[in-house]
């Protein structure tokens, strides 16, 4: 774990800067130290940067993040305090030649990785997931690459995969669901090149993240409701729901995962019921998408049971009145909501026609005992 410098670890000379006067600290923050090596004069910015001295502090930092190249290649080709590498990594998270020298050295800590992981780009992904005994130790590794765009799709299955297999849970919204569907799938082995597979997730989360980039779907639902209860969908989305369409069953629930509204709406209603319920949980999902869902009648009941279940959700009253009107609403999640309508929204779900029976009879039993 990273913790404060421990000046004793640095040489005299960089003991020294740090107990040097403010004029010459202040050079030290702008990067210039005199027989200090590349990686010692980092380790001296990264403790300036957390000065007391706000003019020290900042010019630290500035300098940390546009560090020369002599002093970047030269501290990553030597000695290198922990602090060191984490202040490399993760300013310089995209600079591949540097990745590959400090994810192989010794005094690396594995909170770095954890933290890099959330950040990198597709070719720093493949890097840090080609350590698989890394990422057993540490499944917070897996969960960071598999909820970051940039990693290919069919790493992100071979990291669930290599979990699954290994018997280490991963702390990812719907993990239950997401290790059950991997089982079934094909699981390709790591190629220099994206797959097509690869392509298609891309492209999908490509699609989405222009939609939003534009208010394209401006939080409206992916579906319009016919007369005769189906649904179709809508212009907008349709793009988007061709490409989806095309994916496993995998490739969808990590689109929910670290996708949006878009992605969302389309997959609570897949026909597969795990994506659906992926979708549900996923950590992407706003209040007001959980209440659009709560008053869908062409979602599924478990994933009205899911919206039931989130203390989050059932905090907006909307959506615990919808979710009552609603006939798919597991009986029991309705029920269990009861107690929390106003008197009047009772009066009217007791005649409502979308009310079933059992919960029809619960409100009637409710406001009976309200009178009395």
């Amino acid at each position: 774990m990273l913790g404060p410098l421990d000046p004793s670890t640095l040489s005299p000379p960089a003991q020294k800067m740090l107990q040097a006067p403010p004029k010459m600290q202040e050079m030290v923050a702008r990067g210039i130290a005199p027989g200090i090596r590349p990686g010692e004069l980092v380790v001296l910015l990264v403790a300036m940067s957390s000065s007391d001295n706000e003019t020290l502090r900042n010019t630290a930092q500035k300098t940390l993040g546009a560090l020369p190249e002599p002093v970047l290649t030269g501290a990553a080709g030597g000695d290198l305090h922990p602090l060191a590498i984490d202040a490399i990594a993760t300013r310089y998270h995209n600079r591949i030649d540097l990745l590959e020298k400090l994810l192989v050295h010794p005094a690396l800590d594995v909170d770095t990785v954890e933290s890099i992981a959330k950040v990198v780009n597709e070719a720093g992904a493949e890097l840090i997931a080609t350590n698989e005994e890394r990422l057993l130790a540490r499944p917070k590794i897996i969960e960071n690459l598999y909820l970051n765009k940039a990693t290919r799709m069919s790493t992100a299955d071979r990291m669930i995969e290599l979990a699954v297999r290994n018997s280490v849970e991963v702390n990812i919204p719907a993990w239950k669901e997401v290790a059950a569907v991997i089982k079934d799938e094909l699981i390709l082995d790591a190629s220099p090149e994206p797959t097509p597979d690869d392509m298609i997730f891309k492209e999908a989360v490509y699609i989405g993240d222009q939609m939003r980039a534009a208010n394209a779907s401006d939080e409206d639902d992916a579906f319009d409701a016919l007369e005769d209860g189906q649904e179709v969908v809508r212009e907008k989305f349709a793009p988007l729901h061709q490409r989806i369409a095309s994916m496993t069953n995998s490739q969808k629930m990590r689109a929910a995962m670290v996708g949006g509204h878009e992605e969302i709406m389309i997959l609570v209603r897949d026909s597969n019921r795990m994506v659906s319920l992926a979708a549900a949980k996923s950590p992407q999902l706003s209040e007001a998408d959980a209440e659009k869902i709560a008053s869908n009648r062409g979602v599924s009941s478990d994933v009205l049971g899911v919206i039931g279940h989130n203390p989050e959700f059932l905090k907006r009253y909307t959506i615990k009145k919808s979710l009552v009107d609603n006939p798919k609403t597991p009986v029991m999640v309705a029920m269990n909501l009861i107690k929390h309508l106003r008197e009047a929204d009772l009066k009217l779900l007791e005649r409502s026609k979308n009310v079933s029976g059992p919960v029809r009879d619960a409100i009637k039993n409710h406001l009976s005992k309200r009178k009395n």
